[in-house]
């Protein structure tokens, strides 16, 4: 049996419970594991079996608790659930972790739709797997092989469903394909649509246009799949368009945030970067803001500075994390960041994102830590 854990600052590798037996009764199993300390608060666990290529018993899982032996913060949770999930298919299990005071996040079921010419004639030879990358995180490898039953046939495509359970990702950004077969065979997929079971849009397309030509004494191919573009529905489209044509509601709704950069103090800290931002909220997410005009310093982000920042964005609901980055340019383009803290002026609340991490030129995804 395998666990991840994610945490504000990022996730563990696969711990594996092989020889961490600290205590075993007929009906209950105690681990004792030791994560990185720089993961920051824990919002989800996912648990699931390393192989289904052997004949492996079923697994039933009814109850998990986790403690953290210094702190004695505890959280535990009623699962009841078999793995794998069915035959062949599904051997993870994913959920949020609450914390006394905090809202989790929820647990979402996913549509993963793949369109391709020749899945049928390949369909007992090619083994898939995907994994799903959001805002929150990633749903791990998930197997394509108990979905290959649900296949419809279209004019010039045909298509299957892969349903994927799994703690809200918030906006999807790409898609990881993994590819192997038994035998040499190609495989042409067109592309992959993902949505929440439960709604009609938004509907996240992402493009391939492939034919892999796979080779059974190869490695697994994989591709990353960016994202191509969101279809939001008819409505969400006339919603926005309105909004246009009415500046002065547009004006009203929107949400001021204050916006405050710790940057650390430690040799090298500071940046000459441009450094850019993005907010995700409950119901919705910001445009990218340059963080450029300090209220405290002519040259923000310097060694053991706090710059302030205001901008003025639609409404995003209750903070859940945000995208923060720069683009490399300056002298001295290296940032060590230490955290970010945001004042929602019209909920009067403010929310602090921890980093405690230096900042290349690639964006980096902070959780919320706590809010007051």
């Amino acid at each position: 049996m395998l666990m991840v854990f994610y945490g504000s600052n990022g996730k563990s590798n696969p711990v594996s419970m092989e020889n961490k037996v600290e205590h075993q009764t007929e009906n209950q199993i105690t681990y004792d594991i030791h994560l990185p300390s720089d993961l920051g608060t824990l919002y989800k666990v996912r648990l699931g079996l390393q192989s289904l290529e052997n004949n492996i018993s079923q697994l039933s899982l009814h109850h998990f608790k986790i403690q953290n032996t210094s702190t004695l913060d505890t959280f535990s949770l009623t699962i009841n659930k078999t793995l794998p999930l069915s035959p062949n298919g599904d051997r993870w299990v994913e959920f949020p972790i609450q914390w006394p005071l905090k809202e989790a996040l929820s647990v979402v079921t996913y549509h993963l739709t793949v369109f391709s010419r020749n899945i049928l004639n390949e369909r007992n030879l090619v083994h898939m797997t995907a994994c799903i990358y959001g805002t929150h995180g990633d749903t791990g490898d998930r197997s394509f092989l108990q979905s290959l039953q649900k296949v419809q046939q279209g004019e010039k495509n045909k298509s299957f469903l892969v349903i994927v359970d799994a703690v809200d990702l918030g906006e999807l950004e790409k898609i990881v394909l993994l590819i192997s077969s038994k035998t040499d065979c190609k495989l042409d997929i067109k592309k992959l649509h993902v949505k929440e079971a439960a709604k009609e849009h938004p509907i996240y397309v992402f493009e391939v246009n492939e034919e892999f030509s796979v080779n059974a004494n190869k490695p697994k191919i994989q591709r990353e799949i960016p994202r191509s573009f969101v279809i939001r529905g008819e409505k969400q489209k006339n919603d926005t368009d309105n909004n246009l044509n009415k500046e002065g509601s547009q004006a009203e709704n929107l949400t001021e945030y204050i916006i405050k950069v710790y940057t650390g103090d430690k040799r090298g800290a500071g940046t000459d970067a441009n450094v850019h931002i993005i907010l995700f909220g409950s119901e919705d997410k910001s445009e990218v803001f340059q963080l450029s005009k300090s209220l405290e310093h002519q040259n923000p982000f310097e060694r053991g500075k706090v710059d302030t920042f205001k901008i003025k964005t639609k409404k995003l609901g209750s903070l859940r994390s945000i995208e923060i980055g720069h683009d490399g340019k300056g002298f001295a383009s290296g940032w060590f960041l230490e955290k970010v803290e945001i004042t929602d002026a019209a909920r009067n609340s403010v929310h602090c994102f921890n980093c405690n991490r230096s900042v290349d030129q690639s964006i980096i995804t902070l959780y919320m830590l706590f809010s007051f």
